[in-house]
């Protein structure tokens, strides 16, 4: 019998490989490795990893705020512009990368406080893998929380107690993480419409990072977005780079187009990936602006 060959006509999702350290194997088909997790629905400010420390990354803020005022992206609509021209300040990027240190800081005392029990012992952390499961960085999308045993000395606690927050809703609620919702990985309903008052409270009473450095503090997608800006070879890469998801206003479900999130407080911003747009119209019912 000749060797069988295969010709499925679906689309496959494919990713590069990412390199990971090896733990330990528990079986022959089992690996243990090094995961790292990315957040959902959060996003907190980026460190000096991202664009290097103040003296670095000014200047690359500097540079995209120099190209919006000559028009070097005309497809940038002028409301866009004025926008984010008026949240690169000279000192921008000092505020983001403190508040960057400061959310980091925060993270790791809420770590700390929840995950230790009252002996001292750490308790595991519960992972709670999303819609879309890798990034293109190779980071696993999840929700993550204290996990508790589910014995008579350690319960888990009813759905509406406090002890069942993700830390994701932790980090919004405190004002150390924008609201960052993106489709196809999103809560369930009610874990969402909490998710959307912690924010709306976040930004209303403008809690941590805001309390810290202002109203104007470029959010952590806004910064990718102008370093992108500032740092392109050519108006074409900086477009294709800095703007490849559409916004979708909470209020009312309407697309705001790419260009469209300033007219939306950070508390009620979706994201949808651009090429997703079709299934997140049935998925969600959005309306046309």
């Amino acid at each position: 019998m000749p060797t069988p060959t295969v010709n499925f006509n679906f689309k496959r999702t494919t990713r590069s490989p990412s390199a990971r350290r090896l733990l330990r194997t528990s079986d022959g088909d089992t690996p243990v490795i090094e995961q790292p997790i990315r957040m959902v629905s959060c996003d907190t400010p980026e460190k000096a990893g991202y664009a290097g420390g103040p003296a670095k990354s000014q200047p690359k803020l500097n540079k995209c705020k120099e190209r919006l005022e000559s028009n070097y992206y005309p497809e940038v609509p002028d409301e866009l512009k004025s926008y984010l021209i008026n949240k690169i300040a000279l000192d921008a990027a000092e505020r983001h990368i403190e508040a960057a240190n400061d959310a980091s800081k925060e993270f790791d005392s809420l770590l700390s406080r929840r995950l230790t029990k009252e002996d001292g012992k750490i308790r595991k952390t519960a992972v709670i893998p999303t819609g879309q499961l890798i990034d293109v960085y190779g980071r696993l999308l999840a929700y993550i929380a204290p996990w508790y045993e589910g014995g008579p000395d350690d319960l888990l606690p009813p759905r509406d107690d406090p002890r069942r927050k993700t830390f994701n809703l932790n980090m919004i609620e405190l004002g150390w993480a924008a609201f960052f919702p993106i489709h196809p990985s999103l809560p369930r309903n009610d874990d969402f419409n909490t998710a959307i008052k912690a924010a709306e409270k976040a930004w209303d009473e403008k809690l941590g990072a805001w309390s810290s450095y202002g109203e104007d503090l470029l959010l952590a997608y806004e910064y990718r977005m102008c370093i992108k800006l500032g740092t392109a070879e050519s108006s074409e890469k900086g477009m294709k780079n800095a703007f490849q998801r559409i916004c979708i206003d909470l209020r009312n479900l309407k697309i705001m187009g790419k260009f469209g999130f300033y007219n939306v407080l950070p508390c009620y911003r979706l994201w949808v990936w651009e090429e997703d747009l079709d299934l997140a119209k049935l998925d969600l019912g959005l309306m046309p602006i």
